[in-house]
């Protein structure tokens, strides 16, 4: 695990240095290899137009690892046609709409509004000498450019309470 972190985190970084373009948020992670089941999620959900065509967006993307996670058959019943609403709120949950680089944060909890519609939501993030929290995941890697925003990479996917 720990070598496929660093290979994910590599080829993020060389793919946001190499061009001036990284490319969208959607096509970042796309290249990165680690997000599948996100950018499966987001299509289902219809959000993937909104991630790759939206303006100073920050998202926290939860690699393969991450959705896995989960309680067996979660992604397979949030996929259904009939759950689609739920699909959009938890992955509005994961994102700001406005970008939030890790060296905008100050040295303590902040709470951060996201594009999720109703309920919960607000993002508790902090920022410590161990690193960025984002409610009860890692920032595993931050500050990955796209030219549509900002993707910081989480090791667990976010679930609003509502």
């Amino acid at each position: 695990m720990r070598l496929s972190m660093i290979s994910l985190v590599s080829s993020l970084v060389l793919a946001g240095s190499v061009n001036a373009n990284a490319g969208t948020i959607v096509e970042v992670a796309q290249g990165a290899g680690q997000f599948n089941t996100l950018i499966a999620a987001a299509q289902a959900a219809g959000l993937d137009g909104a991630l790759a065509n939206g303006e100073n967006l920050t998202v926290f993307a939860p690699t393969d690892e991450a959705f896995a996670e989960l309680p067996d058959g979660t992604i397979e019943t949030l996929l259904k046609p009939e759950n689609k609403d739920q699909l959009v709120a938890v992955l509005s949950y994961h994102v700001l709409p406005r970008k939030l680089a890790s060296t905008d944060l100050p040295g303590r909890t902040i709470h951060v509004k996201t594009i999720k519609g109703s309920g919960d939501k607000t993002l508790s993030v902090s920022k410590n000498t161990s690193g960025v929290t984002v409610d009860n995941a890692n920032v595993i890697s931050a500050d990955i450019p796209a030219d549509n925003g900002i993707i910081h990479v989480v090791d667990k996917v976010l679930l609003p309470s509502n």
